[in-house]
């Protein structure tokens, strides 16, 4: 399984988006400071998680999303997944 994930960061007021295979470490290596685009962000939190069958789904699914370069869409998302559960 490959998932794509969203972070928030509360400091900064900002969305990152990324997929991997193991999200909950993903979220650690930015907390930790792995990643140089999210290091100014931490803390980060995870807002969003969607489950992919394989690594290219997960990344087309990841670049379509950064692609949009929307806030407004990604807020959309997290509005879509909060009500499905």
């Amino acid at each position: 399984m490959y998932w794509v994930y969203i972070l928030y960061s509360k400091s900064k007021d900002s969305y990152y988006t990324g997929s991997s295979s193991d999200p909950v470490r993903r979220l650690s290596q930015h907390n930790e400071g792995w990643t140089q685009s999210t290091k100014s962000g931490i803390p980060w939190t995870m807002v969003y998680q969607r489950k992919f069958a394989s690594k290219k789904e997960a990344i087309q699914e990841e670049r379509r999303i950064k692609k949009k370069k929307s806030r407004k869409y990604i807020e959309f998302l997290l509005e879509v997944d909060s009500s499905v559960k």
